[in-house]
């Protein structure tokens, strides 16, 4: 195994995600690339939006107040800039793309033939999976692959 992908969102549980998938690339001697997927562009300016993740030590980044899709893309690549350099590995790579989650967590896989793929599994409402579905879901019936997905409930959930 030689490329791994971990796919990070703006939940707490990002930190987590970020470390175990590391960890694992660590342990394999792996490349890594750290992605995140801009999919719907309104859902960052809008009140049900949490920018909150697991790095308040050192992240500083206001999402609430930006509204442009330049300045969210920026928005984004900065937080994985700041998760590389948590990591401390700069050989890490990071990617954003535009679309569908699950969608382009598979394209991505399949472009950089990657040999592992990362991911949390967040606890969503019944309502939330039928309208939204599961990107979790999706990348684990759709992939070629191997999958780390990494379990992101905390115990109220």
């Amino acid at each position: 195994m030689k490329k791994i992908l971990i796919a990070l969102d703006y939940d707490p549980s990002a930190q987590n995600v970020a470390e175990s998938g590391y960890a694992l690339a660590n342990s394999m001697q792996a490349n890594v690339t750290l992605l995140h997927v801009m999919a719907d562009y309104a859902y960052y300016s809008s009140v049900n939006y949490s920018p909150i993740m697991g790095f308040n030590s050192f992240i500083n980044s206001d999402f609430s107040q930006v509204a442009e899709s330049e300045a969210l893309t920026k928005a984004a690549e900065d937080f994985l800039i700041k998760t590389r350099t948590f990591l401390g590995d700069e050989s890490i790579q990071v990617l954003i793309k535009d679309g569908n989650a699950g969608d382009q967590i598979l394209e991505t896989a399949k472009e950089m033939n990657a040999d592992f793929i990362v991911l949390g599994k967040h606890s969503r409402s019944v309502i939330e999976k039928i309208i939204m579905g599961s990107v979790t879901q999706k990348v684990l019936q759709q992939s070629k692959i191997p999958l780390l997905i990494i379990p992101t409930e905390t115990e109220s959930e």
